[in-house]
């Protein structure tokens, strides 16, 4: 497979934002659908006004989407292929390690 430069440069901006542990806890929480930024910020530990800041960098790099519903904003994944990049990983993860392997 044929990438462009600005192709590549693109994929590994997306996952430098997944390797920060805030905004991938955030990301795993809206997998399954929207989720409001007070319930993530509560989620995850984190200050509603820093889990603003990595919800915009997620929207930026169109990992995650965002819906307005009268005062309240709902983020969720993007679209099925960070679902299934993410949910991947997880089961990866999950996953016992093979005997021999370090």
């Amino acid at each position: 497979m044929a990438l462009t430069n600005d192709q590549t440069v693109e994929i590994a901006e997306i996952f430098r934002l997944m390797g920060d542990p805030t905004r991938l806890r955030i990301l795993i929480y809206c997998l399954d659908g929207p989720v409001a930024v007070g319930d993530l910020a509560q989620a995850t530990g984190a200050s509603p006004s820093l889990v603003s800041h990595h919800l915009r960098l997620l929207r930026a790099a169109r990992i995650l989407r965002a819906e307005r519903r009268g005062k309240k904003v709902y983020y969720d994944a993007a679209d099925d292929h960070i679902r299934t990049v993410v949910g991947d990983m997880i089961d990866h993860v999950a996953e016992p390690a093979e005997d021999g392997e370090d």
